[in-house]
């Protein structure tokens, strides 16, 4: 039986490549940095290696008796867990490397309109490591999705799926933009074509449906497909507050989230996404299925509409979280006389109702600052549960008045875990 590995196999293309190899005979291996996001696919063996750390006597074991490697790896721009040259170049250099040794066919899922003069560092690095892996006497498929849409969304076709899915209103945005979709089996079943010997090594090819369609047009199909009413209102977003959110997204980048919104997003989509699918239809005959295809064939769900709206809900929970609980610990800090003396008058000693403020308060502004971290996000949404169910028992306890005050600001508390609950419950990245 041949065997197939797949770098990045859990990520949404690497994850179809696995199925549609395993399909078509092949013993397939995953390899992934994450263990809890290789546990949803139990039925592949899993290496759980870091790839930029990799030495090439390392990458050579690697791909030794492997007959087939798939490179679905990659990130949409710098950020606190990505590194574009490590991941899109250095890696590639490695594998190519390695792959000359093993004789080892390397199918390289690369992106539609990569050029070394791009304006954005993904498509500068995308294409310098494809340049690399051209170079190399490694035998090699390059291929080149356009925008991949697929029944799980990630990335861009989340956001698109979140924006169709605002309610009443629907902004229009990149009106001049034109987007050649591909759905994401058509993807899968390229690389599994890509495997044969009868691709010749070197093929580079763009793997797309042959219609276009503006960045409009895209987004109030999706809208239809998720079943959601007509839009009231079409507002213009100007320039300038596109430009913004870009600024926050990329913050955001530095702690850990890879928010679709950063200035690559927003660059790809205002220049448009295109592909020429006429070279892989002459080599294979495979024609990608049209974008009414591609929707047609997978009904959305009700799972879909609450994935949707969930997708930009999430980051104004979250931030609210963090302000709450900021607030909080800071104000309660420069009014710790004040504070103290709500536990003092009950015959609470003023030492313990010192450390009661001011460790409370400390404690607050490190949950309201960690939830902001994506690696930390979960555990500070329950550490913010714990905490308030600790402020409940403790005014129980020793301030048993505050319950009955008229303004609720122990009941107020209740709304505040189940949000940091739902965040809890939500952070998922896979």
């Amino acid at each position: 039986m041949p065997t197939a590995l797949v770098l990045g196999g859990y990520g949404l293309i690497g994850a179809a490549c696995m199925a549609a190899l395993t399909e078509a005979g092949y013993d397939v291996n995953g390899v992934g940095r994450c263990p809890k996001a290789a546990a949803r696919f139990p039925q592949y063996r899993w290496k759980h290696l870091d790839l930029t750390s990799l030495h090439a006597d390392q990458w050579t074991a690697l791909l030794q008796d492997t007959d087939v490697v798939v490179n679905a790896t990659g990130a949409l721009q710098d950020g606190a867990r990505d590194n574009l040259t490590e991941i899109h170049v250095d890696v590639v250099r490695h594998l190519a490397g390695a792959a000359s040794q093993t004789r080892t066919r390397v199918i390289q899922i690369s992106a539609a309109g990569v050029s070394p003069n791009a304006d954005t560092a993904f498509f500068r690095t995308k294409a310098a490591g494809d340049a690399l892996l051209s170079s190399s006497q490694a035998e090699h498929v390059i291929l080149r999705p356009t925008l991949v849409l697929g029944r799980e969304a990630y990335g861009g076709s989340a956001l698109l799926r979140a924006l169709a899915a605002l309610p009443a209103v629907l902004p229009r945005v990149f009106e001049d933009s034109h987007i050649q979709t591909v759905a994401l089996a058509d993807v899968a079943h390229a690389v599994a074509l890509a495997c044969d010997p009868k691709v010749p090594s070197g093929t580079i090819a763009d793997i797309t449906e042959p219609n276009t369609h503006s960045f409009d047009i895209l987004v109030t199909r999706t809208r239809s497909w998720l079943g959601v009413p007509s839009p009231i209102w079409r507002p213009n977003l100007p320039n300038w507050s596109l430009s913004l959110t870009a600024r926050v997204a990329d913050a955001l980048g530095w702690l850990g989230w890879r928010a679709p919104l950063r200035s690559t997003s927003l660059a790809v989509l205002s220049k448009g996404i295109s592909g020429d699918p006429l070279p892989w239809h002459q080599l294979t005959g495979h024609t990608c299925h049209p974008l009414a295809e591609t929707l047609k064939h997978h009904p959305a769900t009700a799972q879909d509409r609450t994935a949707a709206r969930v997708y930009l809900a999430l980051p104004f929970a979250i931030a609210t979280l963090s302000l709450f609980w900021l607030l909080s610990g800071v104000i309660g800090l420069f009014q710790t006389p004040a504070a103290m003396q709500v536990l003092t008058t009950t015959g609470t000693s003023p030492t313990f109702a010192a450390f009661a403020v001011i460790g409370g308060g400390i404690a607050d502004i490190l949950l309201g600052g960690a939830i902001l971290f994506r690696r930390h996000t979960r555990k500070a949404a329950i550490g913010m549960i714990g905490l308030s169910a600790a402020y409940l028992l403790g005014a129980a306890w020793m301030t048993p008045a505050l319950y009955a005050d008229p303004l609720g600001p122990m009941v107020k508390v209740l709304p505040g875990m189940t949000l940091a609950a739902l965040v809890a419950l939500l952070m998922d990245d896979r």
